[in-house]
């Protein structure tokens, strides 16, 4: 990979990392005020929106810890290098999904569970 690309990408994943931070950070405070709902169907709709927003945040956190992993691979130098083939991860993926961990060929065996994570 050469330095201008790896440093476009470390600036992606640096504007996405602000951008998980900052919707966590709202997520929580948003969760904090807690509506008391009187009204049964009231309570109901409160309570589906906050487990929306639980399994939001839970997606928000994980694809927070893949933007961080991909910082701490271009910084040891592992960056585009799946890392369940060993081979190298086409920068047309990487360009899509900075933090891209698999090849497409990889990504697709697991989800089809030929290949573990």
């Amino acid at each position: 990979m050469d330095a201008a690309f790896l440093a476009q990408q470390k600036e992606k994943l640096l504007a996405k990392r602000r951008e998980l931070r900052a919707a966590l950070n709202l997520t929580t405070h948003e969760d904090e005020a807690g509506d008391e709902a009187k009204d049964p169907l009231d309570a109901a709709v409160a309570y589906a929106n906050r487990e929306l927003a639980a399994r939001q945040s839970d997606q928000y956190r994980q694809l927070l810890q893949d933007v961080e992993d991909a910082l701490a691979r271009i910084a040891d130098g592992t960056y585009g290098i799946c890392q369940g083939s060993g081979e190298e991860i086409p920068r047309k993926r990487l360009e899509a999904i900075p933090w891209a961990r698999y090849t497409a060929a990889y990504q697709e065996k697991i989800e089809r569970g030929l290949a573990g994570e």
